[in-house]
């Protein structure tokens, strides 16, 4: 078994380096920089599709654990939907959210991380 610090950064590395979740999940700063203070808690999205996508989101939920979507899902709905790309009600994410379907260590990993953020 793999120790909880490398858990932590197992899963900083999979939000942060290879999801990147923090391109959708993070404000903007005036110069563009992420806004540190505000670390994956949500954010408009500056894209939009030059086609229109059916259930496109403009805005990003805060994926933190003190978020109201963390509060419905828990550590279990999370897991599960890095893992199957399905919400606890058996329904996926609207665009653009990609559909993960991760390892359950993985799966583990990211909710520690996320967990460990303000």
């Amino acid at each position: 078994p793999i120790s909880q610090d490398a858990r932590l950064q197992r899963g900083k590395y999979l939000v942060e380096e290879v999801a990147r979740c923090q391109e959708c999940h993070t404000p903007r700063t005036d110069t563009n920089d992420f806004d540190r203070t505000k670390w994956l808690k949500g954010a408009t999205l500056v894209a939009t599709p030059s086609t229109p996508i059916q259930g496109w989101h403009q805005k990003s939920p805060d994926i933190t654990s003190t978020s109201a979507l963390w509060q419905r899902w828990g550590d279990d709905g999370f897991a599960a939907f890095l893992e199957t790309a399905k919400n606890p009600r058996g329904g996926k994410a609207g665009a653009p959210m990609p559909a993960y379907n991760v390892s359950h260590e993985d799966a583990l990993a990211i909710v520690g991380y996320l967990k460990s953020l303000p």
